[in-house]
């Protein structure tokens, strides 16, 4: 029987941490453009990976729970890519909490029912949700543990708290890291675990929506004012998702690994900082 390695958002950085961590497993891809998902699948073939494909809408129960038995009928999961999402620049702010935060919980829940012991998870956060003010304990209990289907019900997340597309980006981050904490106990039942990585701007696609858009200025500046002074790559964030992984990563569980050329850090002690 297979083991299989889910990707959930077909991008440059689902394919970089899958490149590294799927050799000798079955990779599904999965995306809500089957179009992505069959070009991903292309250049995985070529590399001399085993793909297939699969169509998912994260927002959706039943899409996740279908993408859930597609996998499990190939083999055995162990390792889950998390990486699917939509920035400020791009949806509403309702449609970024439905897909970035509930979409994510989701996939936390219904793949933590079938994670293989010795399996792992990786989901794709930001840099954004550390820019976010601190939130009460109840508000962080909140986004780690309310059941996922009454999560989009929470009164801090109701249309009159949140119009802002990049506040409801940074409080999807946030609950991000902070539901992947609670779930890591859930999957350390399973003997499986997973973390977030939260990459600042990587040169992607997405990053270029952002660059191109109306906050393009912040985001170059970002950038020039930041102590490593460039953009990322899909191939570093790759790197680190090997790490948490791999067997390299078996102590970690439940954390959420900052990498964004030290942007945070320009915004609480550099250049950045609120003057």
């Amino acid at each position: 029987m297979s083991t299989v390695i889910v990707v959930i958002g077909a991008g440059s950085i689902g394919q970089a941490i899958a490149r590294r961590v799927s050799a000798g497993k079955h990779v599904l891809l999965a995306d809500l453009r089957p179009e992505n998902a069959d070009a991903a699948a292309g250049v995985l073939l070529d590399a001399g990976f085993q793909v297939s494909t699969a169509t998912v809408d994260v927002s959706s129960r039943d899409s996740v729970h279908a993408l859930v038995q597609t996998a499990g009928a190939i083999g055995t999961i162990t390792g889950v890519i998390h990486a699917a999402g939509v920035s400020p620049s791009q949806a509403s702010p309702q449609t970024i909490l439905s897909v970035d935060l509930y979409g994510t919980a989701l996939v936390l829940e219904e793949f933590g029912n079938v994670i293989a012991a010795g399996g792992s998870g990786v989901v794709i956060a930001s840099q954004s949700g550390h820019r976010l003010g601190a939130l009460t304990a109840e508000q962080d209990q909140a986004l780690a543990l309310t059941p996922t289907d009454e999560l989009l019900a929470l009164p801090m997340l109701q249309p009159d708290r949140v119009n802002d597309p990049l506040h409801a980006y940074q409080l999807s981050k946030r609950g991000n890291s902070l539901r992947v904490m609670a779930e890591a106990v859930r999957w350390g039942k399973r003997g499986a675990r997973v973390n977030t990585i939260s990459p600042g701007i990587i040169f992607t696609p997405l990053a270029r929506d952002e660059l191109t858009g109306p906050r393009g200025e912040g985001y170059r500046r970002m950038i020039e004012l930041s102590p490593v002074g460039r953009g990322g790559t899909p191939d570093e964030v790759g790197n680190i998702g090997a790490l948490l992984m791999g067997p390299s990563g078996a102590f970690i569980t439940g954390s959420d690994f900052l990498m964004d050329g030290g942007v945070t850090a320009a915004y609480r002690f550099g250049g950045l900082a609120p003057q």
